[in-house]
Order: structure tokens, then sequence, then C-alpha cells
């Protein structure tokens, strides 16, 4: 098979950047290891920058989103036992986040690739990249046991953060940057209707909580917790119980509980690969950067990468000009290290670290105090929130 784009992961950041690239009139294929089933079955955030919902209006793929995504202006930081409004819309200028589920968006994208009669391989096994340093990318894999090769001018990965395409890349080539931190997220989904119309962002003794949804009737809910928690050990009356102990009155009554649709615990992390380019080969999304969930940039940072290399592509095949494929590494880290920064100082205020002291606490409160109290503090809390320009 030839085409001028393999993209290596159907994710929402190989699924986007396909149809961006069908739009300009780039051929391309996508391979992915799992099938269309359990890639729409991985339980994911859904915090829309107005950047991301753009590139989707583009497409013309919102039909759906319009209808079934719920337009937030604000969110409420929760600490000292009182929810204090951040106003989203007023403090950056207007503007808003969309809560629409990532398996959603995933969903779209592959609807409107099917419909589109575009080629998609699911289930390719053992997909090795070749070449990719000289003139002749070449992506091998085996369907059905039974070896294939695709001929390509370049490749996209966008496998996340354990896929083929940066292990393929020579250790010394790539430099990386990575925080563990000392905790993870305990989550439920329940089809119980949400406690709060907007997110409330939690700072408590017991550690950090997060209350969001999915819609109207789906809620999605986190407790801080311990690296080394089994998820096994909870039980949904354990977390429900745990999760009402870290919020204010009111909401621990009015919280309606009821049996999990998933639970699992994700640990956190921000990681950073650099460069983003290997010759003909470009890393995006999850395969080149990781942060942890608080600030919202996981799927929002994958829709910018894929934004810079889709123009960047079409700048090549329409201008016969290299500079965007060039610069690209160094425009998406930019925009890269500072929703790195925003996410690291979201989680760093939101939660309990186990060797936190007097100090660090006190430093906590004052932080939080500032950013309710202060119009430049929640002006800076909003716009990065709502996502920076591309």
């Amino acid at each position: 098979m030839r085409t001028k784009v393999a993209i290596i992961g159907a994710g929402p950041a190989g699924m986007l950047l396909g149809q961006l690239l069908h739009s300009y009139g780039i051929d391309n294929i996508i391979l992915e290891r799992k099938d269309r089933d359990y890639v729409l079955a991985r339980i994911r955030a859904g915090v829309l920058e107005q950047g991301t919902v753009g590139l989707l209006e583009n497409l013309g793929i919102t039909e759906r989103l319009h209808h079934e995504g719920l337009i937030h202006d604000g969110i409420e930081l929760l600490f000292g036992g009182v929810r204090h409004r951040i106003d989203l819309k007023a403090a950056s200028g207007g503007k808003v986040v969309t809560v629409y589920g990532q398996t959603e968006v995933t969903r779209d994208l592959m609807d409107a690739r099917e419909k589109a009669g575009l080629t998609t391989v699911y289930d390719a096994d053992n997909v090795s990249l070749h070449d990719f340093d000289g003139a002749t990318p070449r992506v091998r894999y085996q369907k059905d046991g039974v070896t294939h090769e695709i001929a390509c001018d370049f490749i996209a990965g966008c496998d996340g953060f354990h896929g083929a395409s940066r292990q393929a890349i020579p250790a010394s080539a790539v430099q990386t940057y990575e925080r563990v931190y000392p905790f993870g997220w305990l989550g439920l989904l329940s089809d119980t209707p949400p406690v709060s119309p907007e997110l409330i962002y939690t700072n408590h003794s017991r550690g950090f909580a997060l209350c969001s949804m999915r819609s109207p009737t789906r809620s999605r809910y986190y407790v801080q917790c311990s690296l080394d928690e089994k998820v096994e050990n909870w039980t949904d009356d354990m977390f429900w119980d745990e999760l009402r102990r870290r919020l204010d009155t009111e909401a621990a009554e009015s919280l309606v509980t009821g049996p999990s649709l998933e639970k699992s615990i994700a640990p956190l992390r921000s990681f950073v690969a650099e460069p983003m380019r290997f010759g003909k080969l470009f890393l995006a999304g999850d395969a080149a950067h990781i942060v942890p969930p608080t600030g919202a940039k996981g799927l929002n940072l994958a829709a910018s990468d894929v934004h810079y290399l889709s123009m960047a592509l079409r700048e090549y095949y329409d201008d016969k000009s290299s500079a965007g494929l060039d610069n690209y590494s160094a425009t998406a880290l930019k925009r890269v290290w500072k929703a790195v920064r925003f996410s690291w100082w979201m989680t760093s205020m939101m939660h309990r670290f186990p060797d936190a002291d007097g100090f660090g606490t006190k430093l906590q409160q004052a932080e939080l105090d500032y950013v309710v109290h202060s119009d430049m503090a929640r002006a800076s809390l909003a716009e990065n929130y709502v996502g920076l320009p591309y």
C-alpha cells in the first residue's frame, strides 16, 4: 500500500489528524492495534477547550456535540468547607468550555471517517516503523497472520505513551522530562445526576476530590488515593462515603449515589519528550507528552498538536514548503509546556502531598485564597483553563 501520511493510533489524536488531512485533500491511512470497540471502551475525561470544538466545527462533525455537550462558563473551587465560583467566561473575555466525553469525540470522528470511506486498519499487530530518518518511510504490521507494508511520505505517531512510535526512536535522539506525583485518582462513573451543574475541584485535608459529569444523568467522580491502593479493595459504598467526607455540607447531603459503571485508579504524571519530530516521523498527543488530568489538558493538547501538524503538512503539499514541518516541534512544545505548567500548578494547589508540612499547607491555603479573591489571578486561571490560543 502507498499513502502520503501513515497515522499510528486511532484515538482522538490520530482520528482528528486523519479528518483534518482528508479535508485538505491529503491521503492517509490509520493503523490501530486494537479493535474499534476496545478503543471506544476507554474511559477518559471530556472538557473541551473552544479551540478543540472549533477544529471539530470546521470539519462539520459537531451535530451530536452541540446537542449533547454541556457548555460550562464556570468551575467551583472548594476549600475550607466553602465553594468559590470562578466565572471562566467573564474572566477570560467570553470563552467557555464544553463537557463532552473523549469517547464521544472519538466515536464522532470514527463515524465521519467511515462515512467518507477512508481506510482504518484495526487489529494491526506488531506495528513497526522503518526508514523514517531516510527518504522512504515505511510502516509494517501484521493482520490475520499476514505481514503488510505501507510506503508513505510521513509517519504521524499518535499511538499514546506506550505506543510503538516513540519507542522506535533511538534513546540518544530524545530528551525526556518527567514528574511522577506521589498519588493517583480513584474514579467512579455512575448513571446518577451530577451533584452540581459545574465541576467542583476540592482541596481537603483527606485529599483532593473532583465532581464532574458526562451528561445530565451520568456523573464522574474522583478522589485522591495512594499509589498502592487497589481498585478491587474499594466497594461503591466506600467510595461514596469517602467522597462525601471531602465535600461541603450542601453537596454531601444532595449527592445522589448509585452502582458504578466503572471504577479505576489512574496514577498522575507530567511527561514531555523532545523534540516531537525525528526525520519524517512526527509525534502528537500522548506519544509526546502526558499531563495530570487536573487541568483538563490531555485531549486538548492532542488537538493543538494535530492542528499544527496538519497545517504544516498542508503547507508542504500545497505550497511545496517544509517551513511548517521544520518548525512543528518548537511550535507545539511552546503550547505543551504552558499546559504542563498549568496542570502542575493546579495539581500542586489542590492535592495533599504525603510529605506536606504545616508550611506547605499554609501556602496552599494562601494560594487558593489569592486565586478566588484576585481579579488577575482568576483571569490567569480562566485563560489557561479555557485554552490558550493556537
